[in-house]
């Protein structure tokens, strides 16, 4: 293995381990997403574990691994010129059947959003973590064909994806829940490897969060207070994707490789 890949694996690692742990003291330490109150708490949850590291921290890390040379900037669903519409659009109508698919709890429209956003900064930093970070690192390390690496990189980057959330507050942190999340992590894999596009990635991983949360809201009858505009977390949503954009165009797609424009 040449020593620039291995450098990435142990940077990509590095990075998980930093991430996970600062979601475990901002959040599964002192159960924050458990204490509604808390609002200082929640702040400097999202600020610190999901925008300043999850976000900006993962992006600047890729641009390391892959100006380094130890990755495909193409693995990392960054290879494109710009995002996939496209494939945008089949994240989010995949994302968005899958939630009906298991009962949706609401068919309300403004629920379905404020539950949308409640999640998104948290998905967006799964992604980037996860799956464009070291699933993209390992995609490159597994031998085999295309798809024989796309299947080992896809199991260790669901596997970690659910072992991260042991840093959550209850009812996350359960073995069990560890092993379901796992397994959706799955198909996160499955949909990130086909696309090769982290937006279209985040807007179908964000619809796997949406049920869950829509399903809390109603086991504690406090659907109706979702029913109307959210304004903290639809603006917490609308900037968390701001950052998201302006990180990924200043610091990652200027490292547009050549060939890359062949993959539209």
């Amino acid at each position: 293995m040449p020593v620039k890949v291995r450098n990435a694996i142990i940077l990509a690692l590095a990075f998980y381990v930093v991430w996970t742990a600062a979601t475990f003291f901002l959040e599964g330490r002192t159960q924050t997403l458990l204490r509604p109150e808390a609002v200082f708490d929640r702040l400097a949850y999202v600020v610190v574990a999901n925008l300043a590291i999850g976000i900006v921290g993962a992006l600047l890390m890729l641009r390391f691994v892959i100006s380094s040379g130890g990755v495909n900037q193409e693995h990392t669903g960054f290879g494109r010129r710009s995002p996939s519409i496209p494939w945008i659009a089949m994240g989010a109508a995949l994302g968005l059947g899958l939630y009906f698919i298991q009962g949706a709890p609401s068919t309300n429209p403004m629920v379905i959003l404020n539950a949308y956003a409640q999640v998104f900064v948290v998905s967006v930093a799964e992604v980037l973590v996860c799956w464009a970070l070291v699933g993209g690192v390992l995609k490159g390390v597994f031998g085999g064909s295309r798809w024989v690496a796309a299947a080992g990189a896809a199991v260790v980057a669901s596997l970690l994806f659910g072992v991260y959330h042991f840093a959550h507050s209850p009812p996350f942190d359960t073995i069990g829940m560890v092993v379901l999340l796992t397994v959706v992590g799955l198909a996160t894999s499955a949909f990130f490897f086909a696309s090769r596009d982290v937006y279209a990635t985040i807007a179908f991983h964000n619809f796997l969060g949406v049920y869950g949360v829509v399903q809390a809201l109603a086991a504690a009858d406090k659907l109706g207070g979702y029913a109307v505009p959210e304004v903290p977390l639809l603006a917490t949503a609308i900037f968390s994707l701001l950052i998201l954009v302006a990180a990924d165009a200043l610091i990652v797609r200027r490292l547009q490789l050549p060939q890359a424009g062949a993959l539209r």
